[in-house]
């Protein structure tokens, strides 16, 4: 029997929601959703901004056991007291199986994670070296490419933050060894390159709910792809 996908699908607890009138119940990928199966290796998570991404990938999270911050497990300070409670209302479909590594990577609360670690001192699975002595994008490329061990469960909110084009592209052959190392991702992104993963899923979130897609019927493919075929004449548009 497969161990992955090590998270099978949450499922929304509808008839405990008081109200779908009031936040984050209201947006309407979250109204309208009641389970979400995710990939064995990578699912991707994508939409506009405010349609709800980085709300469900928190609740997913946190339903986890992921401080809100990120990091591992073990990572459970606040320095702000902004959840959702999306996380209360998530029911986890899990594998017999646990994975071996945890990991909760948000780039908006990174800088929070990384003071944390050093003040810790524990920074030897980071390659032994300060991460804010590092480029944001450095500290980002070592947690992906030294911290994560493989056999993991791995949660992403938009982590191309930080990264290069030339790095989203190490990220992916980094991504792909640890999924040959057993490991399951679950990412929100707006990364036309990330999103490009062979075989993953990917849902969209926007004002119709949610539902899966495909990589060229996504708005980062098709807006990228035209931009970079008509850049001159979409600049001239854009700044008329």
């Amino acid at each position: 029997m497969e161990a992955k996908p090590y998270l099978k699908e949450v499922h929304l607890k509808r008839d405990l929601i008081p109200s779908f009138d009031i936040y984050p119940f209201n947006i309407p990928a979250i109204s309208n959703l009641s389970s979400l199966e995710f990939h064995p290796d990578v699912t991707f998570i994508v939409g506009e901004n405010g349609a709800g991404k980085s709300t469900l990938i928190e609740a997913i999270a946190l339903s986890l056991g992921f401080g809100i911050e990120g990091g591992t497990k073990n990572v459970q300070f606040k320095t702000h007291h902004n959840e959702s409670g999306l996380f209360n209302y998530l029911n986890n479909v899990k594998s017999f199986k646990k994975p071996n590594d945890y990991y909760f990577l948000r780039a908006e609360s990174f800088y929070n994670v990384a003071t944390y670690m050093e003040e810790l001192n524990y920074l030897h699975d980071y390659g032994g070296k300060s991460l804010h002595q590092r480029s944001h994008g450095e500290s980002f490329m070592a947690t992906l490419g030294l911290k994560l061990k493989g056999r993991g469960l791995y949660i992403f909110d938009e982590p191309e933050a930080a990264l290069s084009p030339t790095k989203q592209l190490e990220a992916l052959a980094v991504i792909d060894k640890l999924v040959t190392a057993h490991s399951q991702f679950i990412i929100a992104t707006h990364s036309p390159i990330l999103l490009a993963y062979p075989h993953a899923t990917i849902y969209q979130l926007d004002e119709f709910g949610i539902k899966r897609i495909k990589y060229e019927e996504t708005e980062h493919y098709m807006v990228t792809k035209y931009f970079l075929n008509n850049h001159k004449e979409m600049i001239k548009e854009i700044l008329q």
